[in-house]
């Protein structure tokens, strides 16, 4: 195959048709301007458009055939005839390549150009220098691949790459390493000359912000959020970066640590809605996303209506841009699997974990392994798995206790995981790690008095659980959400009905009822085992019939609920429905359909709605419950 493409092909060029092949041959793609910029002379735009014509192994990238690629067996002939022919020219051909790379946007291309010449103190200064808005454009892991490229250096290495890893090890949960390399940054900032270093502290300010809230910590994610939201004076824009995205940063982190902090959770909404909205009109769907994923676990403590409609947002705007497992999406993949368990829609609950688990495959932080731990153990126990529902809370229990600060759902972890463990009969454990809540704040909360009654109750002592869920049930003691209550007047039910006040026990059961249905709340009725206060409930007289009906439905391990009815779909939106059980991407499927990709994209987002769905898999699932598409 060599011999035969250095015969028929690069041999059979004109000199300067070979020349441009050689030089070129260092890119993975190539426009005229490069290439007259390589060659050092002009007409490399009729040489390109002569070769796809010949179909001599060169294709164009784009209607317009401006940009075109060698296909891969030519590229790799050529870059080995080039070290072969020419072997001082490389270094500058990539040097040149890096230049009109950079100054094109094009940074990714670039860093690797400098790479390949050598110039690696050059390439750590250029990804440094724009590490902060690959960041935000959720590029990552793009960072990773590239930090690898760098050759081992005895001592810091590359210190002005410390920034850069510091950004990959917060992506991927590694907290404790992050905060080593922002040290090394630290440490290193006052070497770096102007404007490099204004734009260098910036973005460690903003990692610094992003580690304080993943820890936790309040008062450290105040102090950075108001640096960052007031940037010093004397920096324009592109020496600071731009205003907006910090602002968005800002916003996001500040509004997460406060609905994390419970006590400013409406403040919480607030910031983290003004920065999705800030998000959306700069342009940053990554951060957009971001946003309205931490948006949804913000607004689910008031209600969980509220939290899966942003969750759904935030999947929804994810999947059109291809992050549907990305870390970033995990905190709106949990809150909608929490919010389904708490409803009793234990399957949809369990392929919601199941996505989360793959985008938190790298990501070991603290905060979020607390949630979904916490999520896993709700579905296990729904299920009646205590065993399993233990260990999960247990896992929970461990990652909470990284965390600097006590977050809003620290009682439902503690309290549930004494709970699960006196309902499997280990009441000394229950009680001994109730103990270590003794004298706080959290003592004499709604979900810790809840734990204290199942205690008493599996030691059979039905007063003491009336007295510890008595501040519950009326309203006195602090609780994060009403499913507490509704938990409470659960646990009341059965304490009276262990005393034989059986009139009692059907009110209390009412009463949940009552609690439980504006956000048809299913899973205490679960957790607490009232199925047979249920049971001897009588429907008639009950004024929450139709809740009644879809618990015991649940219980009996039957549907939670009907589906809701789907509207009708468009003969256009049929036919991408019926690519969506494919393969095919959403780019394919437009090329399928000559429609371009914004138009298959406002079909999808029409189809998800119309038929109740939130990601690809639930819209063909739901689609062929309807009989819109064959088995």
């Amino acid at each position: 195959m060599a011999e035969y493409l250095v015969a028929e092909m690069l041999e059979r060029q004109p000199q300067e048709g070979q020349d441009l092949l050689l030089r070129t041959s260092i890119l993975q793609r190539v426009n005229s301007e490069l290439a007259d910029l390589l060659t050092g002379r002009s007409g490399a735009e009729r040489i390109l458009l002569g070769l796809e014509d010949a179909n001599a192994f060169v294709v164009s990238l784009d209607p317009d055939r401006t940009w075109f690629r060698y296909h891969h067996l030519l590229s790799d002939l050529l870059r080995l005839e080039l070290r072969r022919t020419r072997p001082d020219e490389v270094p500058d051909l990539h040097r040149r390549a890096a230049d009109w790379l950079t100054a094109h946007g094009m940074v990714v291309e670039a860093v690797r150009h400098l790479q390949s010449a050598g110039d690696w103190t050059e390439a750590a200064v250029l990804l440094t220098d724009h590490s902060f808005g690959m960041m935000l454009d959720g590029q990552e892991e793009t960072m990773q691949t590239l930090l690898k490229a760098f050759p081992e250096r005895p001592g810091p290495g590359f210190p002005e790459l410390s920034v850069v890893r510091a950004m990959v090890e917060l992506a991927h949960g590694r907290l404790d390493d992050a905060a080593a390399h922002l040290a090394v940054t630290d440490a290193c900032s006052s070497y770096v000359p102007e404007p490099s270093r204004r734009r260098l502290r910036t973005a460690v300010t903003a990692l610094n912000l992003s580690l304080a809230r993943r820890r936790g910590d309040l008062a450290d994610v105040m102090s950075h959020a108001d640096f960052l939201d007031t940037p010093p004076a004397g920096g324009t824009d592109e020496e600071m970066a731009p205003g907006s995205d910090l602002r968005v940063v800002a916003l996001m982190k500040l509004g997460t640590v406060e609905a994390w902090a419970l006590k400013d959770s409406d403040d919480g909404v607030r910031h983290l809605q003004e920065g999705a909205e800030l998000a959306r009109k700069i342009g940053r769907p990554y951060l957009e996303v971001a946003c309205l994923a931490q948006l949804g676990f913000a607004a689910k403590l008031p209600d969980f209506t509220d939290a899966r409609q942003y969750c759904e947002q935030a999947i929804a705007l994810a999947e059109e841009h291809g992050w549907g497992t990305a870390f970033i999406l995990a905190p709106a993949l949990v809150t909608l699997a929490s919010a389904m368990v708490w409803s009793g829609e234990f399957d949809g609950a369990e392929q919601f974990l199941r996505r989360a688990d793959i985008a938190l495959q790298a990501d070991s932080g603290p905060g979020i392994g607390t949630l979904l731990h916490l999520a896993k153990g709700m579905l296990h126990a729904g299920h009646g798995r205590n065993p399993e529902a233990a260990q999960e809370f247990t896992e929970a229990h461990a990652q909470q206790s990284r965390l600097s600060h006590p977050h809003a759902l620290a009682g439902y972890v503690t309290g549930w995981l004494a709970a699960t463990r006196a309902r499997l009969g280990a009441t000394a454990d229950a009680r001994a790690l109730l103990d270590t809540v003794d004298g706080s704040e959290a003592a004499e909360s709604g979900e810790i008095r809840n734990a204290r009654a199942v205690i008493h109750l599996a030691e059979g002592d039905a007063s003491a659980a009336l007295a510890a869920v008595a501040a519950v049930v009326d309203g006195t003691a602090p609780s994060v959400h009403v499913a507490t209550v509704v938990e409470a007047q659960l646990l009341a039910a059965l304490a009276h009905r262990e005393a034989g006040e059986h009139e009692e026990a059907q009110e209390s059961v009412e009463r949940a009822l009552a609690l439980a249905e504006p956000q048809r709340l299913v899973l205490p009725f679960v957790m607490t085992g009232a199925g047979p206060l249920l049971e001897a409930a009588p429907r008639r007289r009950s004024a929450h019939a139709a809740l009644l009906t879809d618990i015991l439905d649940v219980l009996h391990g039957t549907s939670a609920s009907p589906a809701p009815a789907a509207q009708e779909l468009s003969p256009t939106e049929l036919r991408v429905l019926r690519y969506l059980p494919t393969n095919l991407s959403r780019p394919e499927i437009a090329d399928e359909l000559s429609v371009s990709v914004n138009t298959v994209n406002t079909h999808v987002r029409n189809i998800y709605a119309k038929l109740h769905a939130t990601d690809r898999s639930s819209a063909v699932r739901r689609a062929r419950e309807l009989h819109l598409l064959g088995r």
